[in-house]
């Protein structure tokens, strides 16, 4: 049985901030315009079904954190319900490649954001200096070990989760009720298709089963953060969503796309506003950044630990591991050489077929868990009907799409089997951070 340990950093409200700052990062900023394009003013139904899909995802893993306390988070309960062999070192890397790809986007996204900043004409490379620089600063941060991190997240998470809140506010307060009548709606199955999207909003709140490790008490600490941050997270994304569709005509904030919320602060606060909520997708991308980075380093030291990966992911570099400076430079890389859009969202399928993929494993371990069978085998399939809308919704949008998940899964596959023959299969000592 785990014992609580009370000198461990992370406790409830920095699990919270954790998962927090993993959701609100690129994705509303970047993916509301998007989403729109599909679902118009009726995106917040998407979002709500999202979070409803988020929340029992939540609770199965959430269980499986309590009975299964591990840096190594999904990679541990994926050992646990399948062993250590090819069919789970195969999923944790599918998981680590999509967690990786979704951090280069992220950086790029945080360099694009930065870039408008400059004056007009400024040399294009620059966007390439500031994607590098918050992945070399956040690295830098999680060298320094789990209570820079929280201690940094909470700063960061209190700052953005305030501009969003307030826009919220004064957005519903300000709304014109004429721009959300269902009678602008789009078809329901369009709402549905948006879900493609509108989930990916919520993904980063598996980053909390990492931080297991780092809490005094992980058994009551990480279920009650896990569905804290979502639900707060949910009526955020609500508020933000009425703010904008209530003062902005869906095809402005189409054509706003990727500037859609500084956009709907434009009517609201004018132009500082407009400063304001760009400033905040700054804090956010890079909190995300942040957040993601101490998720990606545990989830590699519990691979290398398993022998899913070389010994030197997992060896101990000042107080974190030497994964997270092989990851961030591998983000870096990925954020410079390569268009990773339409690979983002091969990874976010890849993450949906991982997490169903760990929930019915969980089924064989519910007696363990003590989770209800019928909310772990609902969080299954949520989890794979969600996939498969984003499959459709993909595959419309890119006629290969399906080529090129399959070659994703066969990266991963192929690596596992080179990976098995020369890891390092001692185990690993732990640090204290």
């Amino acid at each position: 049985m785990y014992k609580p340990n009370r000198k461990k950093p992370i406790g409830f409200w920095s699990a919270v901030s954790m998962g927090v700052g993993a959701m609100v990062g690129a994705g509303i900023f970047a993916l509301l315009g998007e989403a729109s394009a599909i679902s118009g003013s009726a995106v917040y139904i998407s979002f709500i079904i999202g979070g409803v899909i988020a929340l029992f995802s939540g609770y199965s893993l959430g269980k499986l954190g309590a009975r299964y306390p591990s840096a190594g988070g999904i990679v541990e309960y994926l050992t646990q319900a399948y062993g250590v062999g090819f069919f789970t070192g195969s999923m944790s890397i599918m998981l680590y490649l999509a967690a990786v790809v979704s951090l280069s986007l992220i950086a790029k996204a945080f360099g694009n954001y930065a870039f408008t900043f400059l004056p007009k004409g400024s040399p294009h490379w620059w966007h390439h200096v500031f994607s590098i620089g918050i992945v070399v600063l956040f690295v830098a941060v999680n060298y320094r070990g789990a209570r820079d991190v929280a201690i940094w997240e909470r700063l960061i998470v209190a700052i953005k989760f305030s501009v969003l809140a307030g826009l919220a506010v004064a957005g519903i307060v300000y709304l014109n009720p004429a721009l959300l009548s269902p009678k602008l709606y789009p078809p329901v199955a369009d709402i549905f298709f948006s879900l493609a999207i509108t989930f990916f909003a919520y993904e980063g709140f598996r980053v909390i089963t990492n931080t297991a490790e780092d809490m005094p008490d992980p058994a009551k600490t990480l279920p009650r953060s896990m569905m804290t941050a979502i639900l707060l997270v949910m009526l955020l994304y609500l508020g933000v969503c009425f703010a904008v569709f209530g003062n902005l005509p869906t095809d402005k904030v189409i054509a706003a796309r990727d500037y859609a919320l500084a956009e709907a602060a434009l009517p609201i606060f004018g132009h500082v506003g407009f400063v304001v909520v760009a400033i905040a997708a700054l804090i956010s991308t890079a909190s995300s950044i942040n957040a993601n980075l101490y998720a990606v380093t545990n989830v590699t030291y519990q691979l290398a630990k398993d022998g899913e990966l070389p010994a030197a992911f997992g060896k101990p570099i000042g107080h974190s591991r030497e994964g997270l400076v092989i990851s961030g430079l591998i983000i870096i890389v990925l954020s410079l050489l390569f268009d990773l859009s339409e690979i983002a969202a091969i990874g976010s399928i890849s993450i949906l077929f991982v997490h169903a993929v760990t929930h019915i494993g969980h089924l064989k371990l519910c007696n363990q868990t003590g989770a209800s069978r019928f909310l772990v085998a609902l969080a299954a399939l949520v989890t794979l009907v969600a996939m498969a809308l984003a499959v459709v919704y993909e595959s419309r949008q890119s006629g290969h799409v399906i080529d090129v998940l399959v070659g994703f899964v066969a990266v991963a596959g192929l690596s596992e089997i080179l990976l098995q023959k020369v890891a390092n299969r001692k185990v690993l000592p732990r640090i204290r951070t």
